[in-house]
């Protein structure tokens, strides 16, 4: 490749997120390969000017940085070193950019399997919802070698508003993701009790938002969340189980620390709560949905 080209960028899993970085990276020059298991999202990044492959090792074959945004730890795994793997075709000296929240041991375990091939791995999970992925504003929480900085970085500027460089090895991004997702869990838990309690007061909830985001009480997972209470639209932006998986995450790592999270087990508890009324797969708001069923409260767009 020469010095002056960008690098060519295959992005593994064309979700929400994947979607939106893959068209950041394309709006920005890249040439982009993306590839899912949802044949309908390659067709609809190839329509909008991508390339598509039909396997990971595939879109891997031609590219100098990889991005897997992949929903876990085990997604990963399998995109990296299962049956038509990135490490089947990866070049030697590309970088493979991990972006799905998981446990750092699991992130330096995956990184030290890669970077024993001669590719490099950097940690990087990401935060800031599909809007921002898609308008190449996300925020990155990154580490790894130099090497797998200096390689993915033109790439991670194309996606990224805020790039944080935590460290030298893989598991600090991962470690540094875990304590937000404790937070985000735990504000969308209290918001939801704090809306549905509000509604079983008898207030009007559309209040509650105003006054609520104008005052102390406010989080932005309040903000962001609650208007999807308001408009009784669960169409998952964020789905439960994400958080079922990524509070019980913290509640692994707390377990082997030694330390008490007990908030967070509490939070975990009320996810756990509205994925088994079969909202799992429903926006994380539907927490506010399994409170006000528990009370016998009606919230927007619920059936009487």
């Amino acid at each position: 490749m020469p010095q002056s080209a960008k690098p060519r960028v295959a992005v593994i899993g064309l979700g929400s997120m994947g979607f939106g970085m893959a068209t950041s990276l394309r709006r920005a020059g890249f040439e982009v390969t993306g590839c899912d298991v949802a044949a309908d999202a390659v067709e609809r990044f190839v329509g909008e000017g991508g390339k598509g492959a039909e396997t990971p090792a595939q879109a891997a074959k031609a590219a100098d940085v990889v991005v897997g945004v992949v929903v876990n730890a085990a997604q990963t795994e399998t995109i990296l070193f299962g049956a038509d793997g990135v490490a089947e075709t990866l070049a030697r000296d590309a970088v493979f950019i991990s972006s799905a929240t998981m446990d750092p041991d699991v992130a330096r375990r995956l990184a030290k399997q890669l970077e024993a091939t001669g590719r490099h791995y950097l940690d990087a999970p990401i935060s800031g919802g599909a809007q921002r992925a898609a308008q190449g504003e996300l925020t990155i929480l990154a580490s790894g070698s130099a090497k797998a900085f200096a390689k993915a970085r033109p790439a991670l500027d194309a996606m990224a508003a805020k790039l944080y460089e935590l460290g030298e090895a893989a598991g600090q991004g991962a470690a540094f993701k875990m304590i937000n997702q404790l937070l985000a869990g735990v504000h969308i838990a209290a918001a939801s009790e704090a809306i549905a309690f509000a509604a079983k007061q008898g207030l009007d909830i559309r209040k509650v938002y105003e006054v609520i985001t104008a005052s102390a009480g406010n989080s932005w997972m309040f903000e962001n969340r609650m208007p999807h209470v308001l408009d009784g639209d669960y169409t998952p932006r964020s789905a439960v189980e994400i958080f079922v998986k990524d509070l019980g995450i913290v509640q692994d790592m707390a377990r082997n620390a030694k330390f008490p999270v007990p908030v967070s087990a509490a939070a975990l508890q009320m996810f756990l709560m509205t994925a088994a009324s079969g909202m799992g797969h429903d926006d994380d708001a539907s927490v506010a949905r399994m409170y006000a069923r528990v009370a016998g409260i009606r919230l927007p767009g619920e059936a009487k």
